[in-house]
């Protein structure tokens, strides 16, 4: 009798125990139980630590309740305008509502990751390309709300979405890489006129000091000197006013003018006979210009006849114009040749006494 009593007291500590191991259910800090009680919701959702339930009757599911990191994958659409992109992101989750995300939804995860994909869809249509590269903030609250719309039926909320990456086609990557050299050139450009124009206004306000001082324009000449000539080369300035070729050129030019006036004059006029007595540098006879072998008529001096060289050179017929009495001149060329014959018959004469 007793060791009936033994073996049925043993065998209910034993089934005690099994069924203690059975209904003890642990739930950890971050997670809460939801209990199903023949498929029946009970209102009281369990906490985290030691917990029971009717073995065979109850059915606990524990729920995560901290944040959960989703990635998205990669989307291709075609943005407002009309650029084909590929853009990625990440959700930040958490559930809020242990029961709705048990009851609401049947996975809640796999439902989260849909929302954002479409989600994620409809913000690269309605975005411009330089919104997705330069205005993300915005775009991720809007992605935000989008998804957070529907999650909260499932007791999900959405702490917050990020766009990891945009891919772009590689000949869009290259007409944006020209454009932006194009536009830093611009901008290159700005900076150098500007510049310009400063130090235009600076040198005008230089150039009006040193007008009040002129030596201030020689201390600046010789400090360029100095400057030129501080390293080792083989450049040697030398300092050439420009008022000096002004002086130079003015010079010339009147030269010019009185070269042409004088040349006017003599072709107007004629050309002066030399006050010298004398056949002249060029051997012209005086008054009849210069030497008949080098102006036109020469012809008339050729000696064709015995003593033609005695007579003396001939006026060309271009210069007899300038004779005041044709006839006197043939006068005293017959006095020339007359003169050459007495002379001829006196010392004849006088050899013959």
């Amino acid at each position: 009798m007793a060791e009936e009593l033994v073996t049925s007291g043993v065998a209910l500590a034993s089934a005690g125990v099994v069924y203690l191991l059975a209904a003890a259910r642990v739930v950890k800090q971050y997670e809460r139980g939801v209990v199903l009680r023949l498929g029946r919701l009970k209102s009281a959702v369990r906490g985290p630590g030691f917990t029971m339930i009717v073995p065979g009757v109850d059915r606990m599911r524990k729920v995560n309740m901290q944040i959960v990191t989703m990635p998205v994958p990669a989307q291709e659409g075609i943005t407002r305008d009309n650029v084909t992109v590929r853009v990625d992101a990440v959700v930040y989750f958490k559930v809020v509502d242990a029961a709705d995300a048990v009851i609401a939804v049947e996975d809640y995860r796999f439902a989260v990751s849909q929302v954002a994909q479409t989600s994620l869809r409809s913000i690269i249509g309605k975005s411009d390309l330089d919104d997705l590269l330069s205005n993300r903030e915005k775009l991720n609250q809007g992605l935000a709300v989008m998804i957070d719309s529907p999650a909260l039926g499932w007791g999900v909320q959405i702490d917050r979405v990020e766009i990891k990456d945009v891919s772009l086609p590689e000949t869009m990557k290259r007409s944006m890489a020209r454009q932006a050299e194009a536009t830093r050139d611009r901008r290159a450009r700005v900076i150098n006129a500007d510049a310009e124009l400063q130090a235009s206004k600076k040198l005008a306000e230089a150039a009006q000091a040193m007008s009040d001082q002129p030596a201030a324009l020689q201390l600046r000449l010789l400090q360029t000197v100095v400057a030129v000539a501080a390293e080792k080369n083989s450049t040697l300035v030398l300092p050439f006013p420009v008022e000096l070729l002004r002086f130079l050129e003015r010079s010339g030019l009147q030269a010019q003018a009185e070269t042409a006036r004088t040349e006017a004059e003599t072709g107007a006029f004629g050309r002066v006979p030399p006050a010298s007595s004398g056949a002249g540098a060029d051997g012209s006879h005086p008054g009849l210009g210069p030497d008949p072998a080098h102006r036109p008529g020469h012809y008339l001096d050729e000696p064709d006849e015995p003593g033609a060289e005695e007579l003396g050179p001939v006026a060309p017929v271009e210069d007899v114009g300038r004779i005041e009495d044709v006839d006197a001149a043939v006068e005293d060329i017959g006095r020339t040749e007359d003169g050459g014959t007495g002379s001829g018959d006196g010392g004849s004469r006088g050899t013959g006494i």
